[in-house]
């Protein structure tokens, strides 16, 4: 194998490859990116046997090969070379290494063989459509702050990616929740999604999607099946296994009768909450609403350290009402939220709370309560 490419060319798709590499690895093969040179340049491949990331890039090709190298020291020997300096690598005459050039510098790295570098093989992708980058990314992005670190409950692990009919209209909803506040963006389903099976996309799969799309004013093709996921980004392709399990049936939990309507200013609402919250312990973070007619205070007790209030105006009509929430929860639906002011139906202090931007938002959020 012989080639040689841009150095900024090169980084790029090493940093989109790299991050998939987990830095502790019992299989050896697993730490290194596999790199391929043909006709159309160079192929970088990397995998943690769950999540496979593809990238070609071009390069001159001197002389067609494959090999894998260590992929954390690859990339920071290729982000260390000066700018605009032209890269090649080159196997080399000594059994199993590497030699990689960039003006005076020379590297050295072991490889180990292209060919016992695992595939993760996709199978028959049945379900395509394609998205434009902003509004995929927009549903990934407003959702997946609420996905589930709990790995016995396995199935929240993830984004809940499926197509719904909502009153003869055709959506794509991605939904995540960890059983204390739940997160539902919605968008007109593309051509193809319809019908598509209702899928787990995982934490880190997720977490990658949302860095490689770089290019709002792009496009987005997703392949699926009820096993894999693949999405292609421009020259990237990735590919993943999805959760094997049940996502629980979320619509049980969005309240449909939560009368009490408070209209706030979101980014007073926001400051107001972050302030008082200033004084919350680590572990209660409560932070107690009290509603009144066109007035809202905030309130934060903590025994080891004070307490903190702050009154707002609100638009509040209903009776008055007590309750209390996480105020890291609120602050992270409040950073979602698009518009200037904040829609939220409460009920009752032991009810869930629905958070809009306004009414018939593509975006919903809901807030379980906690005692205070």
């Amino acid at each position: 194998m012989r080639a040689t490419l841009e150095r900024a060319a090169l980084l790029k798709a090493l940093a989109h490859v790299h991050r998939v590499v987990e830095r502790r690895n019992t299989i050896p093969i697993l730490a290194n990116v596999l790199i391929r040179a043909g006709d159309g340049g160079l192929r970088l491949q990397a995998t943690d046997l769950d999540l496979e990331v593809v990238e070609s890039v071009p390069a001159e090709v001197g002389q067609a090969g494959a090999t894998t190298v260590p992929a954390h020291t690859f990339y920071d020997i290729v982000r260390k070379l000066p700018d605009g300096s032209q890269v090649s690598l080159e196997m080399s005459g000594e059994r199993g290494t590497v030699i990689i050039r960039a003006g005076r510098s020379r590297f050295t790295l072991q490889t180990l063989p292209d060919t016992d570098f695992p595939d993760l093989a996709a199978g028959e992708l049945p379900v395509r459509f394609a998205v434009g980058a902003a509004d995929f990314k927009r549903l990934i992005d407003k959702t997946q702050f609420a996905i589930s670190n709990e790995e016995t409950r396995y199935y929240l692990n993830g984004i809940y990616l499926h197509a719904v009919d909502s009153g003869g209209v055709a959506l794509l909803r991605a939904v995540a929740t960890d059983g204390h506040r739940l997160a539902r963006v919605e968008m007109p389903a593309p051509s193809g999604a319809v019908g598509m099976p209702g899928v787990i996309v995982p934490r880190k799969t997720v977490a990658e999607i949302q860095r490689l799309v770089e290019d709002p004013e792009g496009e987005v093709r997703v392949e699926l099946s009820p096993t894999k996921i693949r999405v292609s980004i421009g020259q990237v392709v990735l590919t993943s296994k999805l959760i094997d399990g049940t996502f629980p049936d979320y619509g049980r939990v969005i309240p449909a009768g939560n009368d009490k309507r408070l209209t706030v200013d979101r980014l007073e609402f926001k400051s107001a909450v972050d302030r008082v919250s200033t004084i919350s312990s680590e572990r209660g973070r409560a932070v107690k609403l009290s509603l009144a007619d066109r007035k809202l205070v905030l309130t934060v007790t903590n025994p080891d350290s004070g307490n903190a209030t702050e009154e707002i105006e609100v638009d509040y009509d209903s009776d008055p009402l007590d309750i209390g929430f996480n105020s890291r929860y609120l602050l992270d639906i409040a950073d979602q939220l698009e518009g200037d002011t904040a829609l939220i139906r409460l009920a009752d202090p032991g009810s869930p709370t629905l958070v809009q931007d306004r009414d018939d938002a593509p975006a919903l959020y809901v807030l379980m309560p906690m005692r205070v």
